[in-house]
């Protein structure tokens, strides 16, 4: 099986939840620390769980998430 990696750039993130609202696997929450612009961002708190299906970038209004493929 696959495995797969969420980068979420903070700076870039205002901490809508929107991917979060989206994933299928609860890997997304909320940092819990502000970004240089005032915000909360996302962070991927359970990795190992993202099944790639790339919801939470395509929902993400700002660009600030990538998810990449590891090939094994």
């Amino acid at each position: 099986m696959p495995k797969f990696s969420v980068n979420i750039d903070g700076d870039v993130c205002k901490g809508c939840e929107l991917c979060r609202s989206v994933c299928p696997k609860n890997v997304l929450a909320m940092e819990g620390k502000i970004n240089t612009k005032g915000y909360t961002p996302a962070t991927a708190v359970r990795q190992e769980d993202c099944i790639g299906c790339i919801s939470c970038a395509l929902v993400c209004p700002d660009g600030a998430i990538e998810i990449i493929r590891e090939d094994a």
